[in-house]
């Protein structure tokens, strides 16, 4: 007889869990199923760990550049076993605080992989074992992997995915990155400030490509400063492995071909959505290239069954997914939660420099028909940005000219990943570029430069 629940979910990522425990503080039955471990991708192998990686690079990087604080070290180096036992420690710490929300939301876990097997019917196997569960509501939340290149599948050895890349048997000394959006660009940097000589491939005419075209063109500069190689309009037509390296055919953007050796290729080149073998098919569940189609509550076609996270529509993120989870959660419950805007979701990249924007950039907002006002200011004009050493960077606003609607923010520099929450409440709650102007900003902060950004759009910026 199966288990009965009110909920079930399947899948315990950021939006699997989330899910979960907003289901079940409102009042329902709840269980969660996972084949590997709570927390999913992105805090066992994505977001997080990849993000205790690059704050070990980032201090050695600070570490080479004592001399410039007035500070000495010597003898320096880096143990990269050591690196990665760290970020692991990281992401076990984080996956051992889900399992313990688990049990504070008496969440029932269920371990296993899962298969729908009719309406509000599940079967999750593990060991050849088979547990049946049944509830009026299923959320799909299973999120995605990285796509492979079909002419070069990664090997672990020598072609590696984002998690090879994160558990490296050795530390590369010569690395190609084929793709340059945030998982990309993020280990290229991780691995040129650990000591690597980096080349990033990108088919698109510029990096980091659903970026302000400013802030690629930045990007490239302090990128091909700190060293790394950067090759645009260009692809790789053939990979060959060997126990030593990798011969690497790259199509240039002239239309001629190199061949090199890197003892490493890291391949981020986007992912594929896990709908595969879940029982979507069967019951007629609706998919758009494989992700599944869901309205605004994250329902799906078929009642019944709700759809989440990277296994749906883009943008592909972790905060999108935790949003969504508590979206279909409450109307699960009965409640009436507001659909996301996904013009209000902000995207973190946590290279060196850091990138972060929410909204339209201005190509797009003159695409879409808008007269804009575009404000820009500098890093090297904000006093505390001086005082960290950090001197490089902009921040960027586009505004509706007509309106003052605060349509886009952009940011290049230190710690922009934490100052764009502040214009992503401000496009949440509609604010115009007169609410900002008169918001009063503590000094000296780099937040400082987020106002001088809308000052310099109205001709009024006061420090540069």
């Amino acid at each position: 007889m199966a288990d009965t629940y009110d909920l079930v979910v399947l899948g315990s990522g950021p939006g699997g869990y989330v899910a979960a425990i907003r289901a079940a503080q409102l009042g329902l039955k709840t269980a969660i199923v996972e084949r590997e471990l709570l927390g999913g991708i992105c805090l066992n192998w994505g977001c997080i760990p990849t993000k205790a990686l690059l704050r070990s690079s980032e201090i050695y990087h600070y570490m080479q550049h004592a001399k410039d604080y007035g500070l000495t070290a010597e003898k320096i180096g880096a143990d990269i076993e050591a690196v990665v036992k760290r970020s692991r420690g990281v992401a076990k710490q984080l996956n051992q605080g889900v399992t313990h929300l688990m049990k504070k939301n008496k969440i029932t876990v269920v371990e296993g992989f899962g298969t729908i097997t009719g309406k509000g019917k599940l079967t999750v196997e593990k060991d050849g074992k088979k547990t049946e569960l049944a509830a009026k509501d299923i959320i799909v939340a299973t999120g995605a992997r990285a796509r492979e290149l079909p002419f070069a599948k990664a090997d672990g050895e020598r072609i590696w995915t984002y998690r090879h890349a994160m558990t490296p048997k050795e530390m590369p000394t010569k690395l190609l990155v084929i793709g340059s959006g945030a998982i990309g660009v993020e280990f290229a940097s991780f691995y040129s400030d650990m000591g690597a000589e980096v080349t990033i491939v990108e088919m698109l005419d510029r990096i980091v490509p659903v970026e302000d075209a400013e802030v690629s063109d930045f990007m490239t500069k302090a990128l091909t400063k700190q060293g790394l190689k950067i090759l645009t309009k260009a692809g790789v037509e053939k990979l060959d492995a060997s126990k030593t390296g990798v011969k690497a055919t790259i199509k240039l953007a002239d239309g001629k071909t190199e061949t090199n050796d890197y003892s490493h290729v890291i391949v981020a080149v986007g992912i594929v959505p896990n709908t595969e073998n879940i029982g979507l098919e069967a019951l007629g569940v609706k998919t758009t290239r494989g992700h599944i189609d869901a309205d605004g509550a994250c329902r799906t076609n078929v009642p019944g069954i709700w759809a989440i996270g990277d296994v749906t529509a883009p943008p592909w993120l972790a905060h999108k997914a935790s949003h969504e989870g508590v979206i279909a959660a409450e109307a699960i419950a009965g409640k009436h939660p507001h659909a996301m805007d996904v013009r209000n979701i902000p995207g973190c990249t946590y290279s060196r420099p850091q990138i972060a924007s929410v909204g339209l950039t201005e190509a797009k907002a003159k695409e879409a028909g808008y007269e804009v006002k575009v404000g820009k200011f500098p890093f090297i004009g904000n006093g505390k940005a001086i005082a960290l050493g950090e001197a490089e960077g902009f921040v960027k606003t586009v505004f509706d000219a007509k309106t003052g609607e605060l349509l886009g923010a952009h940011m290049i520099g230190a710690e922009v990943t934490e100052l764009i929450e502040g214009y992503t409440v401000a496009k949440q709650l509609e604010t115009t570029e007169a609410e900002l102007i008169e918001t009063v900003f503590p000094h000296p902060t780099l937040s400082e430069m987020m106002h001088e950004s809308v000052l310099s759009a109205y001709g009024r910026a006061l420090h540069f």
